[in-house]
């Protein structure tokens, strides 16, 4: 069995960049002396909030798909196409927080690469099933 220690790392360290996101919502509710349960009245830590939201929304997909990718296809291109999904969620988080209107980049590299694994798992399990039944 293979261990897929690769993704393994990639799962960690997207938590850990969730993780630092809840850490800047805490920075920004400092900031702006706006403290929860509050979560509007300043737009920075309204966005920081947003962009929090936005990746916890996104995690489940991603992380079901990097694993069922590195199971069914390959561990490599799993933990690159992960690291890939992080780099894009950081661009995100960086355009959003500064300006909404600089979040697409970034958003379209992480839905990217979700895609890829999300899609090329189902592509591998499907064409498992066809040739050798299930």
């Amino acid at each position: 069995m293979q261990p897929h220690s690769l993704v393994a790392i990639v799962t960690i360290l997207s938590l850990l960049l969730y993780l630092s996101m809840g850490i800047g919502v805490a920075r920004a509710r400092g900031k702006s002396g706006i403290h929860a349960p509050a979560m509007t009245g300043d737009p920075i830590l309204e966005r920081t909030i947003r962009v929090q939201s936005n990746t916890l929304e996104w995690l489940p997909i991603f992380l079901v798909s990097l694993w069922l990718f590195a199971i069914h296809w390959n561990d490599l291109v799993a933990a690159a196409a992960g690291l890939v999904w992080i780099v894009g969620r950081v661009l995100y988080a960086r355009g959003y927080v500064a300006d909404p209107s600089k979040r697409e980049m970034g958003f379209m590299i992480q839905a990217l690469a979700c895609m890829v694994l999300l899609f090329g798992a189902l592509g591998r399990i499907i064409y498992v099933m066809a040739t050798v039944g299930a």
